[in-house]
């Protein structure tokens, strides 16, 4: 069994900074968290290891997500990040299944993880470690982000995609309204029988 009494102190006093931080504001507690300026982020969001956070100004964090700093984690300017969100840098899969849990840290597996500035992580998606995400993306709500993502991108779904067929589809339908409205002025000023307007 792995005993590390540094890292028990460093939990106890973790947990105690984060019971403090719950009866103060986003602001205040994005302060005594050692968050850049202009940062918010709500009650029980978490940062694992937030030795290794480079957070940049103005981010937004919202409540209850975690932020796993462990394997290294950069969070551009602007940035939102949803509640609930799920930021991973590590993995202790393979610890788990070689039936390692609380024996090594060997089989622990961390990979640094960046999510750009002016980005939009919607609550409560997951981001994988070692993803990079480049500025200005919107990743939708309940979205699993396994692989990199290409600035001023907007992806979703479960694993992610992009929306381009999402994107054809909705010209499709502008297009049909066009069509619709073109019809409707044709037909102006003559009384339309429902359900015939062709």
């Amino acid at each position: 069994m792995i005993i590390d009494k540094n890292t028990d102190q460093k939990l106890r006093n973790q947990i105690l900074t984060y019971h403090i931080s719950n009866v103060l504001t986003d602001r205040e507690r994005a302060k005594l968290l050692g968050l850049p300026e202009g940062c918010r982020i709500r009650e029980n969001a978490k940062i694992i290891s937030p030795e290794n956070l480079k957070c940049g100004k103005n981010v937004w964090i919202g409540e209850g997500a975690i932020l796993d700093a462990s394997g290294g984690l950069e969070i551009g300017d602007n940035t939102q990040i949803g509640t609930y969100a799920l930021i991973w840098t590590h993995t202790s899969r393979y610890q788990a299944i070689s039936g390692e849990t609380n024996i090594s840290k060997d089989k622990i597996i961390r990979k640094p993880t960046k999510i750009g500035k002016n980005c939009f992580i919607g609550g409560p998606s997951v981001i994988y470690p070692g993803v990079t995400i480049g500025d200005c993306v919107t990743v939708l709500p309940m979205s699993v982000v396994n692989k990199d993502v290409s600035t001023n991108s907007t992806v979703g779904g479960s694993p992610i995609g992009k929306l381009k067929d999402l994107e054809r589809r909705v010209e499709g339908l502008e297009r049909m309204v066009e069509e619709l409205e073109k019809k409707i002025e044709r037909l102006n000023g003559q009384k339309i029988p429902e359900g015939k307007i062709k």
